[in-house]
C-alpha cells in the first residue's frame, strides 16, 4: 500500500456494516443488511502494510416481498498464523424465486421483439390460446422466471509462491439445488381482443420447454461437487480498492461422479484486471481500471445453472447482464457455452475525510461494459452487446466499499446498490 493509504488504515478490529433497502419489478420491495467485522492487526506487524486486513467475517441477510430470501457467511483470513496460506469459507442459503432465463445459445443476443424489455414484458402479459398442456386461455408473465434454491459450503486454500506476486488456490465447494418453473400459476393479464383486465393461468415456462425438448440439462437440481484451481499474478497495491497494478488468473472448476457429483462438466475462466493511474502529478487519485474475461464450459451434459457464472478465486462472475459484467441488461440476459466480456471504468476520487474515527472516500466511476456468448467450446459470437453508466463509491475504512451504479442498454436501464466493486 502507498504511505497515505497506510496512514490512514486503522489498526485492530473494528465493524463496517450498512442496513439496505432494495425495489424493482421482480423481487418487489426488500431489504437486509451486510455487516463486516475486520481485524487489521497493529502497525508494527510485519504484514499490515501488505493485506487489506488480518482477518474479516462478514454476514449478509436479505428478504424481499417477492419472497426471494438469502443468508450468506463469509470468513477470510489473509497470511493466517502469519504463514503464506490464505483461508477463504463461504457458506450460503438462497432461495431465488425470480430468476430469468432468456436461452442458453447465441440466439439469446437477438433483441427482444418490441425492443424494450418492459414493452416485451407487457406483450406477454397478454392473453392468447393455451397450447398442448395449458388451459384453453393463458398469459405468458412468469415465461422467463424459475424458482432456485441452493445451499453452499465452499472451502478455500490461497498460498502465496515466490516473491508474492503469484498465488495458487485450491477448494473444495458442495451444493444442493433445485429448481421450479410456474406452470399454471395465476396471473393478472389483460384479454388480447378487448383489454379488459382477466386473472389467467400461466403457460409454459421457456425453460421448461428447452429441458423437455433436450436442450438444457439439470432443472431436476440435485448435489454439485466441485474442485477447484486457480493460478494468479497479482500486483494490485490494495485489493479492495486498487490504484495501480495488474491481477491475472486463469481458474479451473471441476464436477464429476466419483467426488459425488450429479452432473459431470468443467470450466475454465480466464480474466486479466488491469489498473493504471492517469496524470498522478496532477489529478488526485483518478485512474483507468479494465477487465477482461473469457470463459467456457466443457462438458456434453453440464447443467444449464453452471452456464448462468464463471467461477474466480475472488468471487464467482454473473454472466451476462446483472450487476457484474454487462450491467445495462437483466441478471442472465445472455447465456452461453462460452462467454467473453470487458468492462472499463474511469475512477475519480472526489473526497478523502474523516468522520471520527471513520474514514470515508468518495469516487465517481463512468463506465463501459462489452460482451458476447458463443455456442462453440472458446469461441464467441461476433455480434456485441454494450451498455454504459456511472456509478459512485463510497469507501468505509478503504477494506469496505459501496457501490451504487445506474447503467443503461438499448433495451434496458438498472440501478444497483452493492457492497464490493465488481472487480
Amino acid at each position: 500500500m502507498s504511505d497515505p493509504d497506510v496512514a490512514k488504515k486503522r489498526e485492530g478490529f473494528y465493524v463496517t456494516g450498512l442496513p439496505f433497502f432494495s425495489s424493482d419489478p421482480l423481487n418487489g420491495v426488500g431489504g437486509g443488511a451486510t455487516g463486516y467485522l475486520h481485524y487489521n492487526g497493529m502497525r508494527d506487524d510485519p504484514f499490515f502494510a501488505y493485506t487489506p486486513y488480518r482477518a474479516r467475517l462478514g454476514v449478509k441477510a436479505e428478504y424481499t416481498t417477492g419472497n426471494a430470501a438469502a443468508l450468506a457467511l463469509k470468513l477470510d483470513a489473509p497470511f493466517i498464523a502469519d504463514t503464506a496460506w490464505r483461508l477463504k469459507v463461504d457458506a450460503k442459503f438462497e432461495s431465488a424465486p425470480n430468476n430469468l432465463y432468456f436461452g442458453l445459445t447465441e440466439d439469446s443476443l437477438a433483441p427482444f421483439p418490441h425492443g424494450k424489455y418492459s414493452t416485451y414484458a407487457r406483450a406477454l402479459s397478454a392473453t392468447r390460446p393455451g397450447g398442448p398442456g395449458e388451459a384453453p386461455v393463458v398469459a405468458d408473465n412468469l415465461r422467463h422466471l424459475f424458482l432456485e434454491r441452493e445451499w453452499m459450503l465452499n472451502v478455500k486454500g490461497d498460498r502465496v509462491l515466490g516473491d508474492g506476486n503469484w498465488r495458487v488456490l485450491v477448494g473444495y465447494e458442495i451444493q444442493h439445488l433445485s429448481y421450479g418453473t410456474y406452470e399454471n400459476v395465476l396471473v393478472d393479464a389483460a384479454d388480447r381482443a378487448t383489454g379488459q383486465s382477466a386473472r389467467v393461468p400461466n403457460g409454459r415456462s421457456l425453460l421448461r420447454e428447452d429441458a423437455e425438448a433436450g436442450r438444457v440439462f439439470g432443472l431436476g437440481g440435485g448435489r454439485v461437487s466441485l474442485v477447484q484451481l486457480s493460478l494468479m499474478y497479482d500486483t494490485r497495491d490494495f485489493e479492495p480498492d486498487p490504484y495501480r497494478g495488474v491481477f491475472l488468473e486463469l481458474a479451473n472448476e471441476h464436477s464429476g461422479r466419483y467426488i459425488g457429483s450429479d452432473f459431470q462438466f468443467h470450466k475454465m475462466l480466464f480474466q486479466a484486471r488491469h489498473y493504471m493511474p492517469i496524470a498522478p502529478r496532477v489529478l488526485r487519485r483518478t485512474l483507468l481500471a479494465t477487465r477482461l474475461g473469457y470463459g467456457t464450459i466443457l462438458g456434453d451434459q453440464a447443467p444449464f445453472f453452471e452456464f448462468q457464472d464463471q467461477w474466480s478465486a475472488e468471487g464467482s462472475i454473473r454472466a451476462l447482464g446483472g450487476s457484474q459484467a454487462l450491467r445495462g441488461f437483466k441478471a442472465n440476459r445472455f447465456l452461453g457455452r462460452t462467454v467473453g466480456f470487458v468492462n472499463i471504468e474511469l475512477r475519480h476520487r472526489i473526497a478523502d475525510f474523516d468522520i471520527g474515527r471513520e474514514n470515508v472516500t468518495l469516487t465517481l466511476a463512468p463506465f463501459l461494459d462489452l460482451g458476447s456468448v458463443g455456442d462453440r467450446v472458446f469461441v464467441v459470437a461476433p455480434t456485441l452487446r454494450a451498455s454504459a453508466g456511472a456509478g459512485l463509491r463510497i469507501g468505509w475504512n478503504r477494506s469496505t466499499v459501496i457501490v451504487a451504479d445506474a447503467a443503461f442498454s438499448r433495451e434496458d436501464a438498472q440501478l444497483f446498490i452493492n457492497f464490493n466493486q465488481s472487480f
